[in-house]
């Protein structure tokens, strides 16, 4: 007799701090709302920046990992450019995504992109 056993695989997101990942750079900070906010899991909390333009950070996987979906909710975003780096450290970083908004105002913008590609990036 063959039994097959069925595993649920759990979706995992990558970019929480729980996981591992880290913020490793910022190009702003403000003690009420930090970078480190970004990848905490928490909708309430969220990272603000200085106003200026352009802002980065740096999200840094301690592990090769697979993308299926980005979301990045924002307000006053001009463009949005995401890349990524295949290398350990934080450098021969490639264009990955761009978008540009079409007007600044005070709704939320929202970026969903779908990966289908497998993509071994340490980091975004």
């Amino acid at each position: 007799m063959t039994q097959v056993k069925y595993f649920k695989m759990r979706n995992i997101d990558v970019c929480l701090s729980s996981e591992g990942t880290e913020v490793i750079l910022a190009t702003s900070s403000d003690e009420k709302h930090p970078p480190e906010n970004i990848i905490d899991g928490n909708p309430e909390t969220f990272w603000t920046t200085t106003g200026m333009f352009p802002q980065e950070f740096i999200i840094c996987f301690h592990k090769h990992v697979r993308i299926e979906r980005l979301l990045i909710q924002s307000y006053f975003v001009r463009t949005l450019r995401i890349e990524k780096s295949t290398s350990k450290e934080p450098v021969d970083f490639e264009q990955w995504i761009e978008r540009g908004f079409l007007k600044l105002d005070t709704r939320k913008d929202q970026f969903v992109g779908g990966i289908t590609q497998h993509h071994s990036e340490n980091s975004l």
